[in-house]
């Protein structure tokens, strides 16, 4: 997939009115992301991702603490000076791009390092439980 080809389907999964705002959505998104997957489940996503998509993924260092999924929402929002919705609604748009690129095995791998949550945000049933510490 091209990067414009990933514009076009992040457009019409978030039903967006141009190319524009769902290229903010991915660039957004994407470096969000980029803050929260690490190791080799990110070179792989980076790896599945179009050239463009890739290099904003992986522009972002990791942070220190990862965020659950809502809290990755609640900070996506902040960061883009949005509503706690519509970063939900963009990181939905985005990420159930991202997980098609990325396929079920990365995906998994992707959501079994990830705190709880983000199965939700990639348009996945959240089957796991935490076991307590």
């Amino acid at each position: 997939m091209t990067f414009d080809q990933m514009l076009e389907r992040v457009r019409y999964e978030g039903a967006y009115p141009t190319r524009q705002r769902a290229e903010e959505a991915v660039h957004n998104v994407l470096a969000a992301l980029g803050r929260q997957v690490t190791g080799d489940e990110r070179v792989d996503l980076a790896q599945c991702l179009p050239v463009e998509a890739a290099l904003i993924l992986t522009s972002r260092i990791p942070a220190t603490e990862q965020l659950t999924g809502w809290g990755f929402v609640k900070d996506l929002a902040a960061r883009t000076g949005g509503t706690p919705a519509t970063a939900r609604w963009d990181t939905g748009a985005v990420l159930a791009v991202a997980a098609r690129l990325a396929g079920p095995d990365l995906l998994a791998r992707i959501l079994h390092r990830l705190p709880d949550g983000y199965a939700l945000l990639f348009g996945q049933a959240e089957l796991r439980q935490r076991q307590a510490a």
